[in-house]
């Protein structure tokens, strides 16, 4: 008897794949622009070489914090980052915001009379 797995493969979207490769791609211009190597930065971000090379060729399944660590290691400029103080302040005003916005979404179910 044979049997087949059914595969759990993420499909991600168009945009998904082309901003993970671009930023992978930022990842390995500035790595090579500070001269250093995959290894060298995989051990300052604390993963293996092989994670390091997943991230630069774009694998969206890599962790989004491991990801933004090696780019702001390479001084990636991400979300305004460059300044610092604006920065705090960004994720100060989401924090309010999030505050006043309803704790969870549930969706009003709406019945439909066709007892005409």
């Amino acid at each position: 008897m044979i049997t087949t797995q059914r595969s759990n493969v993420r499909a991600y979207s168009r945009y998904a794949r082309e901003a993970v490769a671009m930023l992978g791609n930022l990842i390995r211009i500035n790595r090579i622009e500070r001269r250093l190597s995959v290894q060298e930065l995989a051990e300052r971000v604390g993963i293996s070489r092989d994670m390091m090379q997943r991230i630069e060729k774009g694998d969206p399944r890599c962790g989004i914090g491991l990801v933004i660590e090696a780019a702001a290691i390479v001084r990636v400029p991400l979300f305004d980052a460059d300044s610092s103080k604006n920065f705090t302040m960004s994720v100060k005003e989401q924090e309010e915001k999030l505050r006043l916005l309803p704790k969870a979404i549930h969706k009003t179910r709406t019945v439909i009379k066709d007892d005409f």
